[in-house]
């Protein structure tokens, strides 16, 4: 199992780390499919996964923003 940490954020602080993570997300996207079009499997997989993985934690800290 991976190591965990606490680490504590303000609120401008959390949706800051969202809106980086959601950019990122973005590309992620992009380049997997960029590399669907030039036949290269190894490198769609390779960018799927790190787009599942930042999804993940997009999504636990989404949850955690304030209404």
């Amino acid at each position: 199992m991976a190591e965990t940490f606490t680490l504590t954020v303000t609120s401008d602080e959390l949706e800051l780390l969202v809106d980086a993570l959601e950019a990122d997300l973005e590309g992620y996207v992009e380049a997997a499919q960029e590399a669907r079009g030039s036949g290269s499997g190894g490198d769609v997989e390779m960018f799927k996964d790190a787009a599942l993985n930042i999804q993940k934690l997009l999504s636990r800290l989404q949850d955690m923003l304030p209404e």
